[in-house]
């Protein structure tokens, strides 16, 4: 398992298996549809020849892709022992510090700030940081002024394994949040942000109807003041 771990990785890091390097593989086999392994061996081979001829390459296939091999090793063996060499056990030490609380904490709250903006552009309102008070007496992330009255916000990014435990969270958050209703007048609805690929998306998107429900309200009340 070691060794196809570095393999695959030193392939990966060196573009090996890169359309530029070995074809469009994936576009051949289908092109081939072959029945059998040595159908797309053969197949493979005869349009490699063509690529390497485009790419004036005078290797036959085989010959080449044993010379992407030798490349291959000679990066592991020279590029990647030299550079196991110059890391200590310090570097380590660090890797491991900074991977868990800076990028974990770096990577939260880019969560929360790409939730809080497309939060703005749906609502269409200004949405303001909630004071240090706020944040950690009611968990109050956000906040929108609508005529003197306050709606709360909480984005709290999630992943899909607590997704069956929303329940809990909104339980155990109600209890400041109800205090946040109380002294300061106005409603905190909780966002839960969860990552799908490269994206942040707000998971339970009802929410957004129902704070513009609140905000149309609380702008009606004081259109009939």
């Amino acid at each position: 398992m070691a060794k196809e771990w570095i393999l695959n990785m030193a392939t990966n890091r060196w573009g090996l298996n890169k359309k530029d390097s070995v074809g469009p593989v994936s576009e051949w086999i289908r092109e081939c549809d072959p029945k059998d392994l040595k159908e797309w061996e053969n197949c493979y081979f005869e349009k490699l020849k063509e690529f390497l001829s485009l790419k004036n390459i005078f290797l036959e296939p085989y010959e080449y892709l044993e010379y992407l091999g030798k490349k291959l090793y000679t990066k592991i063996t020279e590029v990647i022992r030299a550079e196991i060499d110059e890391v200590s056990e310090e570097d380590c030490v660090k890797y491991i510090y900074n991977l868990v609380i800076n990028r974990t904490f770096e990577g939260y709250q880019t969560e929360i700030d790409t939730v809080y903006k497309k939060l703005r552009k749906e609502l269409n309102i200004e949405i303001k940081p909630a004071p240090d008070e706020w944040d950690r007496l009611y968990n109050v992330d956000f906040y929108i002024e609508v005529n003197g009255k306050y709606i709360g916000l909480q984005i709290k990014p999630i992943t899909y394994n607590q997704t069956p435990e929303i329940h809990k969270w909104k339980d155990w958050l109600s209890r400041t949040h109800k205090s946040f209703e109380e002294k300061i007048g106005g409603k905190v609805f909780i966002i839960f942000s969860i990552k799908k690929g490269d994206k942040k998306e707000i998971y339970n998107k009802e929410v957004i109807e129902e704070i513009k429900d609140l905000i149309k309200k609380l702008k009606l009340v004081n259109n009939y003041k």
